[in-house]
């Protein structure tokens, strides 16, 4: 499988069915990928003790990390074959603690697409829809 010549939206498809591995930082922040199409992505997100703040809670990082990647994948589904992109602007928004230990469902969904500009947003919350996170991010796009 040649990655230089795949789509971001092939890639990303490769990846949710472990047909290539996961980047390393999904060992990290635990991330599986589990729906992708053109301009959105859905990953399972769990938080450890790995993830704990000084105060015993999980840290706002975990949540960051998230949202970063879920905005960044979705952006990913837009590209075409060798180009990449950038987080040029990431903003989240804590809604409640993050637990740890419990499966999450994180969202990214492509909102706004420029000629050099990608804009997304991305949520954290669990299966009844509580909402634990919510962030945007405004990617580069490098051909």
């Amino acid at each position: 499988m040649n990655l230089n010549t795949m789509t971001g939206l092939e890639l990303m498809q490769a990846l949710s069915k472990g047909l290539i591995p996961m980047p390393l930082i999904a060992q990290t922040m635990p991330m599986i990928a589990s729906e992708v199409e053109e301009g959105k992505v859905v990953f399972l997100v769990t938080a450890d003790e790995r993830h704990t703040n000084p105060l015993g809670g999980v840290h706002g990082g975990f949540a960051a990390t998230v949202i970063d990647s879920i905005t960044g994948c979705a952006t990913h589904t837009i590209l075409g074959a060798g180009e990449s992109y950038g987080t040029t602007d990431l903003n989240v928004k804590m809604c409640r603690p993050i637990p740890f230990k419990k499966q999450l469902i994180a969202t990214g969904k492509v909102i706004n697409i420029s000629r050099n500009l990608v804009i997304s947003e991305g949520y954290i919350h669990d299966e009844n829809g509580k909402l634990y996170a919510y962030g945007n991010a405004t990617c580069m796009i490098m051909r």
